[in-house]
C-alpha cells in the first residue's frame, strides 16, 4: 500500500469512526505534513482519493471538510437478532424466495431488493474486447483441452490473485465452475448426504437456504455476534453437541448483514473446524469489493488442513452475466472435478478465455479502485437518505464494502407487509424472513445501494420512510384495540 493511501484510510477511518464529524473541518496540509511527518505531495494525493470517494470536499481558501453523507447518526444493531433456542430446522424457503424473486423481475421497479449491483458500474465494451481476441485464438485442440477444469490461462491468473494476496496455491486446485453457486453446490454434495446437518449463519443469503432444501440437509443457525460474524462460542458448542458435516459462511461482507470476521476470529474459526475435521465453504464472492485499502484475508489463507473450500466468482465485481466462478478445493479438489465433469462437464470457454485475457491485459485493479469508490459513495447517499426519512428507532448495519445495507426496523414492523405495499408503489426490497431457515427477522430487510444513485432513489427512499411510518402507526392503533 503506498503511503498516500495508508493516509487516506487512517483520515477515513476517523471520519467513520465519528472522530471527524459531519462538516467538520479535517487537517490542514500544513498540520497533515507535520503531525504525520509526510510530504505535501502525499496529503494532496490522499485528500483527492478522499474526494473521489465522496468523504470530503474543498472549500475555496478555507481547507477541505467532511461531507454530510460521510456519516449516519442510524444506530447498529446491538443484539443478537436471532431469537429462540433452534438447533436444527429443516428447510422450507424456496416459495418464499421465488415469489420475492419474481416480484423483482419489473424493470420499471427501483432495485432495491435486487442481488446484484447495476451493470453499468462494469467494463462490458472492454470485456467484449477481450471476447473478440479470445474467440479468433480459440482452436479446435485448445477447445477440447480446457473443457475439464477450466481455461488454464484463466485459472493462472486466479492462482496469482490468491499470491498476490499471501496465498501459495497449486492451480491444480481450482475448478472454474458456471458461477459461485455451482462452486458452493458442488462443494456441499462432496462432503454431506441428504438428512446431513450444516452450519449456517443466521441471516444467511438465501440462495444457500434453497440449495440446503433441494439437497435435502437440515440447517443449523449460528447467530451473529454484535462484534462482526458468527458468534463463535455459540459455533463450539453446535460442533461440540451435534453431528455437524459442513459450514457454510461468508468470512467477508456477508450477505445480508455486510459484517466481517477480524483475523483472530477467522484464526479461532479454522482452529475450532480443524479441531473437528468439519470442512468449511467460504462463499467469497464479495473479496474485491472492500472500501479500505487492504485486502482482507480469507479463512482460507489460515488453512494448513486442506479444509476449506473457497468459493468466488466474477459476477460481482466484474462480469455480471459471464457466470464464471470457481472453488479452490483444498483436499476435496479432485472430488469436486469429478463431480463437475458429472454435472455441466465446464463453463462457457468463450467467457472464461475473455476473462482470462481481461485480466493479463484490461486493468482489472484499476477497474476495483473506480468501483469501489462509487459504491462507497452510493452507500453514503443511501445512509444519508435513511436518515433522512427512516423512523430514528431505525437501526442500520453499515459495513466496509459491498452494496448491501441491512436495516433493522421497530419491531411494530412487518418487513413482508413493507414488502408488498412498496411494491405498489414501484420500489423493491428483500425482506428479513427470506434470509432465515426458521423464518425469523420479519422486522428486517436488506436494501441493495449498488445502482447508480439518482432522483429516483432519493425518492424510493422517501416512500419507504412514509410506509414504515404508517405500518407503525397502524400496528399501534391494532394494538390500542
Amino acid at each position: 500500500m503506498k503511503r498516500y493511501e495508508q493516509f487516506a484510510e487512517e483520515i477515513a477511518a476517523l471520519i467513520r469512526q465519528g472522530v471527524l464529524a459531519a462538516g467538520e473541518r479535517i487537517p490542514s496540509v500544513r498540520q497533515a505534513c507535520r503531525h504525520y511527518g509526510i510530504s505535501q505531495s502525499t496529503v494532496f494525493q490522499a485528500y483527492y482519493l478522499l474526494e473521489n470517494r465522496g468523504l470530503i470536499k474543498a472549500r475555496a481558501r478555507s481547507g477541505y471538510f467532511v461531507l454530510e453523507h460521510a456519516q449516519c447518526s442510524l444506530k447498529e444493531p446491538d443484539t443478537d437478532p436471532l431469537p429462540g433456542d433452534a438447533v436444527a430446522t429443516e428447510v422450507a424457503v424456496s416459495e418464499l424466495v421465488f415469489s420475492v424473486l419474481e416480484s423483482l423481475q419489473d424493470t420499471s421497479t427501483v432495485p432495491f431488493g435486487s442481488a446484484f449491483p447495476s451493470a453499468e458500474l462494469f467494463p462490458l465494451s472492454r470485456l467484449a474486447t477481450s471476447m473478440t481476441r479470445a474467440l479468433r485464438e480459440m482452436t479446435p485442440e485448445s477447445v477440447g483441452a480446457d473443457m475439464t477444469s477450466g481455461h488454464p490461462d484463466l485459472r493462472r491468473q486466479i492462482a496469482l490473485r490468491y499470491r498476490l494476496g499471501g496465498m501459495q496455491l497449486a492451480t491444480e486446485e481450482l475448478v472454474i465452475t458456471n458461477g459461485a453457486m455451482e462452486a458452493l453446490s458442488l462443494a456441499l454434495q462432496c462432503v454431506t448426504d441428504p438428512g446431513d446437518l450444516v452450519a449456517i449463519e443466521a441471516p444467511t443469503f438465501y440462495a444457500s437456504l434453497q440449495l440446503l432444501e433441494r439437497l435435502k440437509l437440515r440447517a443449523v443457525e449460528i447467530p451473529q455476534h454484535p462484534s462482526g460474524g458468527i458468534d463463535l462460542d455459540v459455533f463450539e458448542e453446535r460442533l461440540a453437541s451435534l453431528p455437524i458435516k459442513a459450514c457454510w459462511l461468508m468470512s467477508h461482507l456477508q450477505n445480508p448483514l455486510g459484517v466481517s470476521l477480524s483475523d483472530v476470529r477467522k484464526q479461532r474459526l479454522y482452529n475450532l473446524l480443524k479441531r473437528h475435521q468439519v470442512p468449511l465453504l467460504e462463499d467469497d464472492v464479495y473479496a474485491e469489493l472492500y472500501f479500505g485499502s487492504v485486502p482482507p484475508r480469507p479463512v482460507k489463507a489460515f488453512d494448513d488442513d486442506g479444509l476449506v473450500m473457497h468459493c468466488s466468482s466474477f459476477s460481482k465485481c466484474l462480469a455480471p452475466g459471464y457466470r464464471v466462478g470457481w472453488v479452490s478445493g483444498g483436499r476435496f479438489a479432485p472430488t469436486i472435478e469429478r463431480l463437475k465433469l458429472m454435472t455441466s462437464i465446464s463453463p462457457s470457454l468463450p467467457g472464461q478465455a475473455a476473462i482470462a485475457d481481461y485480466l493479463q491485459h484490461g486493468g482489472f485493479d484499476r477497474h476495483l479502485r473506480k468501483l469501489r469508490q462509487q459504491l462507497e459513495r452510493q452507500q453514503a447517499r443511501m445512509l444519508t437518505a435513511a436518515e433522512r426519512y427512516f423512523p430514528v428507532e431505525t437501526r442500520v448495519k453499515r459495513p466496509d464494502g459491498g452494496y448491501f445495507l441491512w436495516f433493522e426496523f421497530p419491531p411494530q414492523v412487518d418487513s413482508l407487509r413493507l414488502f408488498q405495499q412498496a411494491l405498489e408503489t414501484g420500489v423493491s426490497l428483500a425482506p428479513g424472513p427470506i434470509f432465515s431457515a426458521s423464518g425469523d427477522f420479519r422486522h428486517c430487510a436488506r436494501l441493495n445501494y449498488g445502482h447508480l444513485w439518482n432522483a429516483r432513489s432519493e425518492e424510493a427512499m422517501k416512500t419507504l420512510g412514509v410506509l414504515l411510518t404508517e405500518l407503525m402507526s397502524a400496528n399501534r392503533a391494532e394494538a390500542r384495540g
